[in-house]
């Protein structure tokens, strides 16, 4: 029962409480489960896909080639924005936005 992949039988089984590799998959009683590799595989599938569908979300603040600025920086291209009366599609922030939600969009 080597190599489980203990994230998929979790989401597979959500009534394991314990999960070894040697062993397997224990309910609270203490009864072992009989884990099937297609309910395992299948539950991968879904974790994979649910990780891909918010994936754009990483890529906007940490991981992605163009990322949010700072807070910080955030409010000062706001406030200058303002102050030369720029609050539009045109200012520094609104384009800053638009470039990083440009190269990571959100998956349709």
């Amino acid at each position: 029962m080597a190599n489980l992949d203990l994230d998929a039988v979790r989401k597979a089984y959500p009534d394991a409480v314990m999960i070894d590799e040697g062993t397997g998959a224990f309910k609270a009683d203490g009864s072992q489960i009989t884990l099937v590799q297609s309910d395992i595989d299948a539950a991968r599938t879904t974790l994979d896909a649910e990780a891909a569908a918010v994936k754009y979300k990483t890529d906007r603040t940490t991981d992605g080639s163009t990322t949010y600025d700072t807070i910080g920086n955030q409010l000062d291209m706001l406030y200058a924005d303002m102050l030369a009366g720029k609050l539009d599609t045109t200012g520094t922030w609104a384009t800053h936005i638009k470039a990083v939600k440009d190269a990571n969009p959100k998956p349709s």
